[in-house]
């Protein structure tokens, strides 16, 4: 199927991949349940995960699988190559949220005993309940995501997960409910989810590729990649023509500007980055201002083709009300969904940022374009995605184990060259 040859270790993983599916697909016919429901295919950066997968499934013949990811990005990066890939929220869950009379009959009620106040009975006690409606209703302004047993998952073969440390044990469990075999490839060496930890990179893998493919040997950025994981300290200096550790001092905005990605550590930098380089490329406007302007989404709209951790071109910009603007918008694989009203949140965060916004505007955004100034992102927000040439601007996020983890990811977007800003 390529002209690539297998090592040894890739070839026993495939067989036993292949050998793993066979027995869960005799199990499931049988009625029985799944002595093994889970497969698990780790290796760093450069050892051949998605080369053995293509192997293994292409050995296993006419069987309908459903590839998935944590980010949208991610998604559409392996459609791109082929693979179509959907997020596993999409393929798991659908939305399900208080509507807007429960929200506001809350608030009513809220208001009602602020208004009687404690009477003749405890304060504390008022006190207390007091708080309970208001945290309430806090929690029914996030949305919330319930199983789909409707959904793709339900006719499939086999699941396939890539990008897995970033999935939570809650979502891990609820993807094993289905009671189908999902084969997942991971990276231990990457981040863990923003809360919690991963939950299919904490038992022992039953593959795990170490071994450098021939194609990625010498290569400075899977050298220094190493180094990060290993929690070794990257030394100034030129590791390569494409690859070199500078001083924050040695590169200004308008340097930035010649990567095709910059990552950060922390909202608070990135936040940084985007106005100095702005501010660098003559930009002074508090919106976009026409189409170079990089623009990242973020939150998935399906229903209208946009993809959380996608790139959009704004074009014939025009302000709206103090929520959102309106522009035509045109998604990074080319696809027009449209004249759509953006929201303005995350651009104004850039000049006043606002912790409580995103939920005050819940009801006013819900509809809206999610999305930002995307010239920087941070580290989390990468995952699942390559550059040819990033700038990673090291902030000092993280400590440890998630230090260390951070600068893998990092260094791990990076195709071809790569600035560290330390």
């Amino acid at each position: 199927m390529t002209d690539i040859t297998l090592t040894d270790t890739q070839a026993d993983a495939v067989r036993r991949t292949k050998e793993w599916y066979l027995k869960c697909k005799a199990e499931l016919k049988a009625k029985k349940p799944l002595s093994q429901q889970v497969w698990r295919v780790f290796g760093y950066a450069g050892t051949g995960k998605s080369t053995i997968t293509k192997y293994a499934l292409a050995e296993l013949g006419n069987i309908t699988v459903l590839s998935g990811t944590f980010t949208g990005k991610a998604a559409r990066v392996l459609t791109q190559k082929g693979t179509p890939a959907t997020t596993i929220h999409s393929m798991c869950y659908k939305v399900s949220e208080p509507s807007k009379e429960a929200i506001e009959k809350a608030k009513e009620e809220l208001a009602k005993l602020r208004g009687d106040g404690p009477g003749n009975g405890d304060q504390m006690m008022w006190r207390a309940m007091m708080r309970t409606r208001e945290e309430a209703i806090k929690e029914m302004h996030r949305p919330t995501f319930v199983l789909n047993g409707d959904g793709p998952v339900r006719d499939c073969d086999l699941i396939v997960l890539d990008e897995v440390s970033m999935v939570n044990e809650t979502m891990a469990a609820d993807l094993m409910s289905f009671g189908k075999p999902i084969l997942v490839l991971g990276d231990p060496g990457q981040l863990p989810p923003i809360k919690g930890d991963g939950a299919f990179t904490q038992a022992v893998p039953d593959v795990m590729l170490t071994e450098i493919h021939r194609q990625a040997e010498g290569s400075a950025i899977i050298r220094l990649a190493t180094m990060a994981r290993e929690g070794k300290f990257i030394p100034y200096g030129v590791y390569s023509d494409s690859v070199v550790k500078l001083r924050k001092s040695e590169l200004g905005p308008e340097d930035l500007l010649q990567a095709d990605q910059v990552l950060t550590g922390m909202n608070a930098t990135r936040l940084m980055l985007n106005n100095a380089m702005r501010r660098a490329s003559g930009r002074t406007s508090v919106l976009p201002d026409g189409p170079e302007e990089k623009i990242i989404c973020l939150r998935n709209q399906n229903d209208i083709g946009l993809v959380n951790g996608s790139f959009l071109t704004l074009s014939d910009i025009e302000d709206g009300d103090e929520y959102g603007f309106r522009a035509q918008v045109v998604t990074d694989d080319g696809t027009d969904v449209g004249r759509r009203t953006i929201y303005k949140g995350a651009f104004l965060d850039h000049i006043e940022f606002d912790k409580d916004r995103a939920q005050r505007d819940h009801w006013k955004k819900k509809g809206l374009v999610d999305a930002s100034f995307g010239n920087a992102i941070t580290v989390h927000k990468s995952q699942g995605s390559g550059w040819k040439n990033i700038v990673w601007f090291d902030d000092g996020f993280g400590r440890d184990l998630v230090r260390n983890q951070h600068a893998y990811t990092a260094i791990t977007r990076a195709e071809e060259g790569l600035v560290i800003l330390a």
